[in-house]
This record gives structure tokens, C-alpha cells and sequence, in this order.
């Protein structure tokens, strides 16, 4: 790899503290730039020369190209991952010209959160049974995501120790590789220690995950999408939520019964409370459809 992709990968990763999936998103998109480019110039064009001749027809072509393969959001991101390189070019190596600047990122529709209603959650989580292994570990798993609105990645990240029993709490490492403590339901705490007390047969193997597969590895999130399929299915609920809707459902429940915009953020771990406060659209949704479900005089009864 070239000296500077390597740089600008340290770049995404120490200075802008990006997720590991978004700086790997990044440097696909910026090496998919740059075989756009090699298409069109000698091989032995110099990154440097190549980079500093980019004109705003080939940005064009290159979006015009984009706008026909791929959706609206991965063109945005694109333009944001070529646009951080540009500028990372122009500090670290002096490139005089960012094609990019004036580029603008397309509208991006925005879709409302799936959000469980309490009742199917309730549902859902009553209809594990914890009669083994694998359905006491099933249960604490998805207590804990409604009871802390983690993300799934974060739930097979933790380990034995960000689990604080005396304070019911866990230590989460969120995006960004940001920490932050969380607190535990009784109900999922519950469910961890009849989880955790009755693990047979992995400790010796030194593994310090919480969740582990039947080989007494971590847990991968592919898993524990797979399993929500299962057991929705088995509730006889719809199929469309995911693990990442508990967590969603978690924000919107903490918001419809009161709780603080801001102290959502927090347990959720945004960056910005923007993204915090899509779940105030979700809110007033539901808001609206009870109204209209309820009212004699509703709009939808008019």
C-alpha cells in the first residue's frame, strides 16, 4: 500500500477516532477512487501527479457512475471518505487542491427507527425459555440489550469483568472506542447470574467474553441476529425487528415515559444529540397513530 494510504489510515483512526467499520468503509472507498483514476492515467503516474490533476469532470463521472450502482447514503458516505482524504493529503503532503470541497452530498431519506412496542418486547423476552444453557444465555442476552440499548457489537464485545454486579452496571467501549457505564435492570441482571452461574465446561479455557457459542468462543453478532429470527419466529411476532431494535425500542420507551433527551444520549452513546433526537420522531408517530386509533374524531375518521 502506498505510504500515504497507510497514513491516512492511521489519520482515520487516531485523529479522528473513527469505528473500525467505518475507517475500513473509508479506505475502500478511497482506493475505489483511486483505480478510477489509474483507469484513465499512465501506471507510472505518480499518486501525487495523479491526485493534483483530478479535474471536476471526473469527480462527475465518478458520481454519475455511483448514482447508477449504488443508493443515495453510500454515495454520501463516499463523498465524505474522499473529501477526509483530500484534506488529510492537503496537510500531511501538501496537495494544493481539494476536488471534493464544493461536492455536495445528496438527500439522504430519512427512515424512522423499528421500535418493539412494550407489549411485543414483553412477549419476546417471556417466551425464552431458560430450561438450558443455551436459553439462560438467550435470555440474558436479550434482557440485556432492551435493559441497557446496546449495540449488538457491544454486547459481544464485553468481557467477564465490565460487569459490575454491586452497582449493576456495565463498562461499555462503544464507537470510536469511547467507554461508558451503563446501567443494568433487575431483570436483566437476573438473567445474567443464572447465566453466568450455571456456564459449564468454558471457564478453564481462560475466555474472557461474557456470551459465548457452543465451542466456548465469544459470541459473534451474526449469532445473536440469527437467534432473534429464531425466537421471534417461535413467538409468532413479526420478523422485521432486529437486536438493534431493542436498542432503538429502549430509547423510544425511556422517551415516552419521560425520560431526559440528553440522559438518552448518554446511555445510548451519540456523539450528537441530532441522532439522539430521531427517537422524537418516533415518539410523536406513535403519538399520532394512537390518536387516530382512539379519537371518534380522529383525522383517518373524518
Amino acid at each position: 500500500m502506498h505510504p500515504w494510504f497507510e497514513g491516512f489510515s492511521t489519520y482515520l483512526e487516531v485523529e479522528r477516532n473513527l469505528s473500525p467499520r467505518t475507517q475500513s468503509a473509508y479506505m475502500r472507498d478511497v482506493m475505489e477512487f483511486h483505480a478510477f483514476l489509474r483507469g484513465a492515467e499512465d501506471e507510472a503516474t505518480e499518486l501525487a501527479d495523479l491526485l493534483a490533476g483530478v479535474t471536476r469532470v471526473q469527480v462527475r463521472r465518478w458520481l454519475a457512475d455511483l448514482h447508477r450502482r449504488v443508493k443515495k447514503v453510500t454515495t454520501a458516505r463516499k463523498i465524505s471518505a474522499l473529501k477526509s482524504f483530500f484534506t488529510y493529503a492537503a496537510q500531511r503532503h501538501g496537495l494544493e487542491s481539494n476536488p471534493f470541497e464544493a461536492v455536495r452530498r445528496p438527500g439522504v431519506e430519512t427512515r424512522l427507527p423499528v421500535v418493539m412496542d412494550v407489549d411485543a418486547v414483553y412477549h419476546l423476552l417471556d417466551s425464552i425459555s431458560a430450561t438450558d444453557g443455551q436459553g439462560r444465555r438467550n435470555l440474558a442476552i436479550f434482557e440485556l440489550l432492551y435493559s441497557c440499548g446496546l449495540r449488538v457489537s457491544e454486547l459481544t464485545g464485553l468481557d467477564l469483568d465490565d460487569i459490575d454486579f454491586d452497582e449493576n452496571y456495565v463498562r461499555v467501549l462503544g464507537k470510536g472506542n469511547k467507554e461508558r457505564i451503563v446501567p443494568v435492570g433487575a431483570k436483566a441482571v437476573q438473567a445474567l447470574q443464572l447465566y453466568l452461574s450455571q456456564r459449564v465446561g468454558v471457564d478453564s479455557k481462560g475466555e474472557k467474553a461474557v456470551f459465548l457459542n457452543r465451542y466456548g468462543a465469544r459470541l459473534s453478532p451474526r449469532s445473536v441476529q440469527r437467534h432473534m429470527k429464531d425466537l421471534l419466529l417461535r413467538a409468532g411476532l413479526s420478523s422485521a425487528p432486529t437486536p438493534h431494535s431493542l436498542r432503538h425500542s429502549f430509547a423510544t420507551h425511556l422517551l415516552d415515559n419521560g425520560a431526559d433527551l440528553r440522559a438518552i444520549q448518554e446511555l445510548l452513546g451519540h456523539v450528537s444529540l441530532s441522532t439522539t433526537q430521531k427517537y422524537t420522531h418516533v415518539s410523536s408517530e406513535r403519538m399520532l397513530a394512537e390518536y387516530d386509533k382512539a379519537h371518534p374524531r380522529s383525522r383517518k375518521k373524518r
